[in-house]
């Protein structure tokens, strides 16, 4: 009994320790997709704003490929002290482990910190196809069966199975174009090269006001503030096309609650700022800023959410 209470107190005594000395490095800010699109720019919205409370620095890393696996497995097997942090969208936090055979980590052992914010996808198209509206576009691609190509930011990601929830509550089959993250998607749509993307309201929006590309719905209950003129999808007569792409931070397994409740803590502060409210609004963002009990239940409720539209859609890595 005596050598036990020596140990708990080592244990709680160590911990503590541990607690007291974070941050001991620069906090590394891993963002599994390219630079350019909202999964990016949120987070070095963010880095600006936490860095007085973490004096050795914030470093935002972008490590993208394979639907987001890769920087989050560089996470995964980081030490778990609070240093190394993932920043995603729900792919690599609440999807793949349901999209593919098997993942280099463990998606069920996130610690979670925060939701960042929410961004409605929308329905972005090419200003070459030749269409106007979201019941031409049914109508077309009905006429044309797999001869229209959707981009999405990568296997599993929201892109990709809001593009598969569209064509299953529409009967309509399209082609999928995987790319390595918003940024590449979006400048092939401008281009012409790909036909369409389910995209998030953030990286999109600027395009459709540049008159770029057309943005015909947003995937919501209501009409985006920042684009006004453009319907839900419920207004086109597709109240079940709601899909919202939101944006996390989570931490390596066994990472200590203490070192959560610090991060949290300073994450939330800055969220709360109007200014980075202001230009997460620009992103067509909509702050979150919620607490690591309330994160991880969102977490479970999304994996089973997302799980189900893979099932039902039968939706595959390509």
């Amino acid at each position: 009994m005596r050598h036990l209470i020596i140990w708990l107190c080592a244990a709680f005594t160590w911990t503590g320790l541990h607690a007291a000395d974070f941050p001991s490095k620069p906090i590394r800010l891993i963002v599994p997709f390219p630079a350019g699109g909202t999964a990016d720019v949120l987070p070095r919205i963010l880095s600006e704003k936490i860095r007085h409370r973490f004096p050795s620095g914030v470093i935002v890393e972008n490590k993208p490929g394979a639907g987001g696996n890769i920087g989050a497995d560089i996470v995964a097997k980081s030490e778990p002290d609070g240093h190394t942090l993932l920043v995603a969208p729900p792919g690599p936090i609440a999807i793949n482990q349901s999209l593919y055979s098997k993942l280099p980590y463990d998606a069920t052992k996130w610690v979670p910190v925060t939701v960042l914010a929410a961004v409605p996808n929308v329905l972005a198209v090419s200003n070459q196809l030749p269409v106007k509206n979201v019941q031409e576009f049914i109508a077309y691609l009905k006429a044309n069966p797999g001869k229209v190509s959707y981009a999405s930011q990568g296997n599993g990601s929201t892109s990709h199975l809001t593009a598969n929830l569209f064509q299953s509550l529409t009967g309509t089959q399209m082609t999928h174009i995987p790319y390595k993250g918003t940024a590449p998607a979006l400048t092939d749509l401008a281009g012409g090269q790909v036909d369409v993307f389910f995209d998030n309201l953030g990286a999109s929006g600027p395009l459709h006001k540049a008159g770029k590309i057309r943005i015909f719905a947003v995937a919501d209950s209501k009409r985006a503030p920042t684009i006004k003129e453009v319907p839900s999808f419920a207004e086109a007569g597709l109240p079940g096309m709601q899909a919202v792409t939101w944006f996390a931070v989570v931490a390596p397994p066994g990472t200590p609650a203490a070192t959560v409740k610090l991060l949290n803590s300073a994450l939330v502060d800055a969220l709360k700022q109007p200014d980075v409210q202001s230009r997460f609004a620009e992103q067509g963002a909509e702050v979150v800023g919620n607490t690591s009990e309330q994160m991880g239940r969102f977490m479970r409720s999304e994996t089973t959410r997302w799980a189900k539209v893979i099932k039902d859609a039968n939706v595959t890595v390509d």
